[in-house]
């Protein structure tokens, strides 16, 4: 039979969804999650594979703007909710599907495309690269604690409902937005998402609960986590599940990692998403204790290379030629001279010898700034053709503060 690609019509949302559900497992969302799924789909940016009347395949993107370094915000597709069914794999409906939406993304003028991947060795093909990468930790609060820096003890802390609240957290949320590259400027309906409590996903803890950090008044942070009881022979074993922390300043950032390592009955806070470089590894007294792991995160696809790297700044002076391999977007391939500083920056075909060579998705992992142009290489990854440029580059291209996706999507 023949596969039909095409928009997805609002009509079809649920069997669409449905397909993707099946493809992650079979098991359905809550009512709450597929109603705010359903409400964000943006459905002329999303499309489907179709065979006979069914839906073999799923993709879409959320057009986002996303920090980069240097504290600019480029438009980028938010790829997402991409499946096939099990039965229709190594059909080529991915790559059909992967091809449409890149040149979807070219033709709105999107420098960039973003994702994270639910198996990571799937989108290299396709020219993404990591570009971020997250901590997650199983913190042992028994045997560590918090060394506070001066004014810790100078902010109130207090319980809020988390729904009153959202409002309070998410304008701390905007007032961080500059600070690291990577996340997401975010438009109406997604603060919704940080709020989303389904008790099937609670692992068997409370709700959600919320508590602010204050200062002559003002909110200057929070913390949401859910508290999960739980007792053996020895006494009171409890978890903290920690879902998000923000503050404005490191004295508010300290306070409330005090309070979640003070909170009664409990013993460990789990941590699932945190910078690389987050403060807390140098709050704790003792950093063996917090089990710290690190997986991928956001993976970033230029689309524009030209006008991706003008979209940022670069931290000492940088001119150099890249020579690009890209047979999946052809329209990048060949070379780029890149010159730029902490000012801007301008990018232009270029004609001389090659300094660098790469391929795009090892240009998209070093996009953002936590991933060097050196580490790359030092991989096989990029080839120096000019002494010199690589450290040049490298260096130019790094950022001041990991970068970091803070929530899914």
């Amino acid at each position: 039979m023949t596969t039909e690609l095409r928009v997805l019509r609002p009509e079809e949302w649920d069997q669409w969804y449905g397909r993707l559900e099946l493809a992650f497992g079979g098991v359905p969302e809550s009512p709450e999650e597929r109603a705010l799924w359903s409400e964000l789909t943006e459905h002329e940016r999303s499309i489907g594979a179709w065979e006979d009347g069914e839906c073999v395949g799923t993709a879409g993107a959320f057009s986002f703007r996303v920090s980069v370094p240097g504290g600019s915000f480029v438009p980028a597709a938010g790829v997402t909710m991409v499946s096939v069914a099990a039965t229709h794999r190594r059909r080529g409906v991915l790559t059909s599907m992967m091809r449409r939406q890149l040149d979807d993304v070219r033709a709105l003028g999107e420098p960039l495309a973003v994702l994270t991947a639910s198996e990571p060795e799937i989108y290299g093909r396709f020219g993404y690269g990591v570009a971020t990468y997250q901590l997650s930790m199983d913190v042992d609060t028994v045997r560590g604690g918090i060394v506070a820096p001066p004014g810790t003890d100078d902010v109130r802390l207090r319980f809020a409902p988390v729904e009153e609240s959202a409002g309070a957290c998410e304008a701390v949320y905007r007032s961080r937005l500059g600070s690291r590259p990577g996340m997401f400027a975010r438009t109406p309906g997604w603060e919704r998402l940080a709020l989303l409590d389904p008790p099937a996903d609670r692992e068997g803890a409370s709700a959600a609960q919320c508590v602010l950090a204050e200062r002559d008044g003002d909110v200057v942070g929070y913390v949401r986590f859910h508290n999960k009881p739980e007792w053996d022979a020895s006494g009171p074993n409890g978890s903290i599940l920690l879902r998000d922390v923000e503050a404005l300043d490191p004295a508010a950032y300290a306070a409330l990692w005090r309070f979640l390592f003070g909170i009664d009955l409990t013993s460990r806070i789990r941590v699932r998403n945190r910078p690389v470089d987050d403060p807390l590894l140098h709050l704790v007294t003792d950093v063996r204790r917090c089990g710290v792991r690190v997986r991928d995160s956001l993976h970033v696809r230029l689309v524009d290379v030209g006008a991706a790297l003008v979209a940022r700044t670069y931290r000492t002076p940088v001119d150099v030629v890249f020579e690009v391999a890209d047979p999946f977007c052809p329209w990048n391939e060949g070379r780029w001279r890149l010159s730029g500083d902490a000012k801007g920056a301008s990018c232009e075909r270029g004609s001389g010898p090659a300094d660098l060579a790469l391929d795009v998705r090892d240009l998209g992992a070093a996009f953002l700034g936590g991933v060097t142009l050196s580490s790359l290489a030092a991989a096989g990854r990029v080839r120096e053709l000019r002494g010199g440029a690589l450290a040049e580059a490298s260096t130019a291209f790094a950022s001041d503060v990991a970068p970091w996706l803070p929530h899914g999507f």
